[in-house]
């Protein structure tokens, strides 16, 4: 029987799960604790996770927040996670969502200019 997650996918749930819960409770950067996870993607050899999230305030504050908090988070996975080693955290802002509002607002548009 195969298994149905490789270890990579099972690592960078857990991984979200624990980044999730430190950025809303450890972290005290307030531009840093307002992010929303949405996706981790970890490496095949658990030496890279590229983590996307989206935030209601300034996108690139964020991503500088994240990225000076990079080396705290990656400690506290080390103790919270049972791996070898952790993995180098790079953050991405996620703009799935930003498209997909931009998408909808211009079939709201077109949908309004046929029914006119």
């Amino acid at each position: 029987m195969a298994k149905e997650f490789s270890r990579s996918q099972r690592v960078a749930e857990q991984i979200r799960r624990e980044l999730a819960d430190l950025l809303q409770f450890e972290v005290k950067d307030p531009r840093a604790s307002k992010v929303t996870l949405t996706e981790v993607e970890v490496t095949g050899d658990l030496a890279h996770a590229k983590i996307y999230f989206v935030t209601q305030e300034d996108a690139s504050a964020a991503v500088t927040a994240l990225g000076k908090a990079a080396g705290f988070l990656r400690s506290q996975l080390s103790r919270r996670l049972l791996l070898r080693s952790v993995p180098q955290l790079h953050f991405v802002y996620d703009e799935s969502l930003d498209r997909g509002m931009r998408l909808s607002q211009l079939i709201d548009k077109a949908r309004s200019s046929d029914n006119s």
